[in-house]
C-alpha cells in the first residue's frame, strides 16, 4: 500500500488547484506551476482536500510520486524554495549582474551561466549566492549545474558547496609514509 500516495493534501487559503485534460495546475500568491498528471491517477479536491487515487496496482509508484509533485508545487506558490551556495578558494567569487552570473573558480577565464527563468540569484557577499525560486526542481537543477564549475576537492576542500555541506578531507601523500 503506498503511503505516500494516500496521504490527504491540505490546500491552504490562497492557492487553487485546477485540472484540465490531464494537467494539473497550482495558483498562489507567489505564481503558477503547471504539471502533467502521471498515468492512471486521478484527483479529488473537497473542501480544502486533496486525494489522489489510482486506477490498479500498476500505478502504485506513480501515486506517491504524483502526491509528492502536488505537495511540492503548494509549497512552491505559497513559500517557494532556496539553495545557498558557497565557493572556498583563494581568488575564488560569484557575481551577479541582471540574469548573468559570472564565476571566478581558478580556470583561465571566468565562467558565465544564464539564470533560467522563474529564478533569481542574490548575492549575500562575493562568496554566497542564494538561488530561490517556486519550482522545486529548477531550483535544484541550477544549483547543481553552478556546483559542477568547480566541485569541492577533498584535499584542501577548495570549490563551490552548498552551504552547510560537509567534505570528507583525505590526507594527501603525508599518509603513504
Amino acid at each position: 500500500m503506498s503511503r505516500i500516495g494516500n496521504r490527504i493534501i491540505t490546500v491552504p487559503a490562497g492557492v487553487t488547484i485546477t485540472e484540465d485534460n490531464g494537467v494539473v495546475k497550482v495558483s498562489g500568491p507567489k505564481g503558477t506551476l503547471e504539471q502533467k498528471m502521471l498515468k492512471k491517477i486521478t484527483m479529488k479536491l473537497d473542501d480544502g482536500s486533496l486525494t489522489l487515487e489510482r486506477a490498479d496496482e500498476t500505478a502504485k509508484a506513480n501515486h506517491g510520486t504524483m502526491n509528492s509533485l502536488i505537495q511540492n508545487m503548494i509549497n512552491g506558490v505559497t513559500k517557494g524554495y532556496t539553495k545557498e551556495l558557497e565557493i572556498i578558494g583563494v581568488g575564488y567569487n560569484f557575481r551577479v549582474s541582471g540574469n548573468k552570473l559570472t564565476i571566478k573558480a581558478g580556470y583561465s577565464h571566468p565562467v558565465e551561466m544564464t539564470v533560467p527563468t522563474g529564478l533569481t540569484v542574490e548575492a549575500t557577499s562575493n562568496t554566497e549566492i542564494t538561488v530561490k525560486g517556486i519550482d522545486k526542481a529548477q531550483v535544484g537543477k541550477f544549483a547543481a549545474e553552478v556546483r559542477d564549475v568547480r566541485r569541492p576537492e577533498p584535499y584542501k576542500g577548495k570549490g563551490i558547496r552548498y552551504k552547510g555541506e560537509h567534505i570528507i578531507h583525505k590526507e594527501g601523500k603525508k599518509a603513504a609514509k
